[in-house]
């Protein structure tokens, strides 16, 4: 299960960077109501995405890749280029 989650945090964290995302736009296909597949949570908590409150609602302020969610997100490409 471990593998699949590092599979999923970086294909969420390519996802946030792909794209200006709203709260909204994580919300609607990132949550899950699984206790096992908490990607977005994690990703909360671990510092890895921020919300930046630059919209009138929390709905609408923009979901960002913190340093870190870059940094991690940046190794993983890495490896994936050169088949690791």
């Amino acid at each position: 299960m471990q593998q699949a989650t590092k599979a999923l945090t970086f294909q969420f964290l390519a996802w946030v960077s792909g794209a200006p995302r709203t709260y909204s736009d994580a919300m609607d296909a990132w949550r899950t109501s699984c206790p096992r597949l908490t990607i977005w949570e994690d990703a909360v908590l671990a510092g890895l995405v921020q919300i930046e409150n630059t919209g009138k609602t929390r709905s609408q302020s923009r979901v960002t890749l913190t340093p870190k969610g870059r940094e991690l997100l940046n190794g993983a490409e890495a490896r994936e280029a050169v088949g690791n």
